[in-house]
């Protein structure tokens, strides 16, 4: 049982006033302005609960070391991921992902939420939030607010992947010739392309060239799974019914997220990444979350080719005449996960006389110049 500092009370605290305002601002009567509060509430609700965990944990921490500010909500949910106690899972992460997208694009925008899609992350933001405070502090929501304040639809709940090709299909009819309803269905896009962020940390983010890229993919007559090909084989599981009724988000063999840069690529499924969000660690930091030595990082780095992998675990970023390599938490959770099925010490043997890698030209190490364990720590730099 985590402790239960002031700090962990102020914030589970916030996260469940946040919690109450959402739901019942989803509820409420009044239009105005119902989907920027609810995606700000629970968005909000969220991150307060996410860094509550953080806060209980004596190895965990919710600031920044650079910055010395409280962390982003990404790197909260990053951070409890790697948390076995909690067990965030990916789908798990991508409903908070896609609800902290939405808000995003709401606040400084906005965007058309389809009722249906707004019930669906209210209800699924509500049943994550209720398992998560189990998990973390072995609580109930029911413990903390009436049954009648939680999210209440008129129709059915939905699936996401019929929600999507429902709102898809208004975006399609919008964008006909003749209709003069482009900004609407740009609005209806947002929404759309924040739904990716269930599949794909990278699409945590609506850039307008996206929009632009989307609608021109619709006018082309281009389907849903061309232009969204990340939810495919993403869906919903909904049990129970009435003001009990759970939904959580379930993953169907959904397509393997892809990078190019081939002119050629049908570029109505191409989405803009910013790969410094991507790619934010650098080899001391690697190391350091995955628990072990520089130099045994080094060394594992070499025996997975994680250093050679341009497209998942690094990402070597060119600044004139400065080069960095840097990693994602792809890399990391490959690392974490070979540590318990490796001997180390064997690794270390068999890799530290490697030259470090094909950009430093070193030559091998049975010629004058060889890279002696000593000298990696110099050149394993961030």
């Amino acid at each position: 049982m985590p402790r239960e500092s002031y700090n962990v009370r102020v914030l589970r605290k916030k996260a469940l006033t946040s919690l109450r305002v959402g739901v019942s601002t989803f509820n409420g009567l009044d239009d105005d302005g119902r989907t920027t509060v609810v995606l700000l509430s629970l968005q909000h609700a969220f991150e307060m609960l996410l860094k509550a965990i953080l806060e209980s944990r004596k190895d965990a921490t919710v600031f920044d070391k650079q910055t010395q500010r409280s962390i982003t909500l990404e790197k909260a949910i990053n951070r409890c991921r790697q948390l076995d106690e909690v067990k965030l899972s990916e789908s798990e992460a991508g409903v908070i992902r896609h609800l902290d997208t939405m808000r995003d694009a709401e606040q400084h925008w906005h965007l058309i939420v389809d009722e249906g899609m707004l019930f669906h992350s209210a209800r699924s933001t509500v049943t994550l939030f209720d398992d998560l405070l189990q998990r973390a502090f072995d609580d109930s929501l029911s413990n903390h607010i009436p049954l009648r304040i939680l999210p209440i639809s008129a129709e059915p709940p939905l699936a996401l992947d019929i929600l999507v090709d429902r709102e898809f299909e208004r975006v399609a009819d919008l964008l006909k010739p003749g209709r003069k309803a482009t900004a609407e269905a740009q609005a209806r896009v947002r929404t759309l392309l924040a739904a990716e962020a269930v599949a794909d940390p990278d699409a945590a983010e609506v850039r307008e060239t996206d929009v632009r890229r989307v609608v021109r993919g619709v006018r082309d007559g281009k389907n849903r799974e061309q232009i969204f090909p990340k939810l495919t084989g993403y869906t919903s599981e909904i049990t129970g019914s009435g003001i009990t009724v759970e939904v959580r988000l379930a993953k169907e063999g959904a397509l393997p997220v892809t990078y190019t840069n081939n002119p050629d690529a049908d570029t109505a499924s191409i989405r803009i990444v910013d790969l410094e969000k991507k790619f934010y660690m650098g080899p001391y930091d690697l190391a350091k979350r995955a628990g072990i030595s520089r130099n045994y990082s080094l060394a594992l780095r070499r025996h997975l080719g994680i250093d050679n992998d341009d497209d998942n675990f690094s990402h070597l970023f060119r600044l004139g005449n400065t080069n960095r390599l840097r990693y994602s938490d792809n890399a990391l959770q490959a690392m974490k996960k070979t540590l318990d099925k490796i001997d180390m010490e064997r690794v270390w043997q068999s890799h530290r006389t490697i030259p470090w890698n094909k950009r430093t030209k070193a030559p091998p190490c049975n010629q004058p110049g060889c890279i002696l364990p000593k000298q990696i720590s110099k050149l394993d730099r961030d």
